[in-house]
């Protein structure tokens, strides 16, 4: 049994990120002022999102160094941190508007779940993660390594945690590399399916789960997907078969690699700090975190997923989850139970806009041909 090894930038070591700091990127003071003038130019509170245009941001070159951050979690380590966004010269709404803005130049904002939100406060509002729908963003347990559901997703810190709250970040090449080192056996069960859950945040057309391998391969690239979370929920559906004694012990040695010193790094981001992670390159977790009483001071994050522009070709098994595989195409997300004619609409004109396509309605196939 033989895999390719797929070398790359992206198959990087904890060791590799300290040694070599060429992922962060900073914004100039001068620079910073000038995107939150910007911001304040702009900002209405009475004005919905989805009305603002690339356009109203002439964020200058602060953009430029953004852009920078975007190209090293596309095409490089898979993930990269800009630091020096305005937070101090705006407010949190203002800050949500500056987010908003610049992901409007970087690619088209994807639903994130079941009130069909394109932009996310992430922040502990008393859920539970462990639920049945739970979500861990707005949470303040720890997380299991994941891949979000995106090309691209941004994560801007305006508030950071009392204590806790760091983000971890693991290779899934470097994962796939040692677990075809350790366990070629496994390696091959990881390439074959499993069942995960959408975690009562399917749209109408889509099921309330689907199969996914953990790795597979497109055009000289590999990509990785993982959520050992939404494996556990999706157990609990009727229809979805019981994962074999080589599955389980195929997602306890992933985990176990992914957690491993060697392999994870962790990092705290900090008010003003903008985080790019390429979701096919890199599995990212977050520590338990203690919040402060004030609720002005209390951890809070803004989190965008973006299809963008530059996106490469998918696996073909990774169609159902993203409902296209096509480059350069609007995929990704989580429709949930809101997407309606507004959301289409913002859709398919920022599409325009950054010359992009909006491929066909994609619907879920029968249950029965599922499982």
């Amino acid at each position: 049994m033989s895999f390719p090894k797929y070398d790359s930038s992206a198959a990087w070591r904890a060791d590799d990120m300290v040694n070599d700091q060429s992922w962060i990127f900073r914004i100039e003071d001068e620079a910073a002022t000038q995107m939150a003038a910007a911001v304040l130019r702009g900002y209405d509170a009475d004005r919905p999102l989805f009305d603002y245009a690339p356009s109203d941001f002439d964020f200058g070159p602060g953009l430029d160094t953004v852009r920078a951050s975007v190209r090293e979690a596309h095409f490089g380590r898979g993930f990269a941190l800009t630091k020096g966004l305005p937070r101090g010269h705006l407010s949190a709404d203002q800050f949500q508007l500056l987010v908003w803005g610049i992901g409007l130049h970087l690619g088209v904002a994807r639903p994130q779940g079941r009130a069909s939100q394109y932009i996310s406060e992430v922040r502990a509002t008393g859920s539970t993660y462990r639920a049945a729908g739970g979500r861990g963003y707005n949470t303040n347990a720890g997380l299991d390594f994941h891949a979000d559901a995106c090309d691209i997703v941004a994560l801007a810190c305006f508030n950071q945690a009392k204590s806790g709250g760091q983000s971890m970040i693991s290779s899934s090449t470097s994962a796939w590399q040692t677990l075809v080192s350790e366990r070629p056996d496994l390696a091959q069960v990881a390439t074959d399916k499993f069942y995960f859950s959408r975690n009562q945040e399917e749209a109408p057309n889509e099921n309330p789960f689907y199969g996914q391998p953990i790795f597979d391969f497109e055009d000289g690239r590999i990509f990785g997907k993982w959520n050992r979370n939404r494996i556990r929920t999706a157990q609990e559906l009727p229809r979805v078969p019981k994962l074999s004694d080589a599955q389980l012990e195929c997602a306890d040695l992933l985990d176990d690699i992914l957690s491993r010193p060697d392999m994870m790094f962790t990092m705290q981001l900090e008010p003003g700090d903008l985080q790019f992670m390429n979701n096919h390159l890199v599995l990212h977790s977050r520590t338990e975190f203690e919040d402060f009483e004030e609720p002005e001071r209390q951890r809070l994050l803004y989190r965008l997923w973006l299809a963008t522009p530059d996106s490469v070709a998918l696996p073909e098994t990774w169609g159902v989850y993203f409902r296209s595989i096509t480059p350069g195409s609007v995929r990704g997300g989580f429709c949930g139970h809101q997407h309606d004619d507004a959301c289409r609409e913002f859709e398919e004109r920022q599409a325009k806009a950054l010359g992009m396509t909006v491929p066909a309605l994609m619907i879920d196939p029968p249950l029965t041909e599922v499982a």
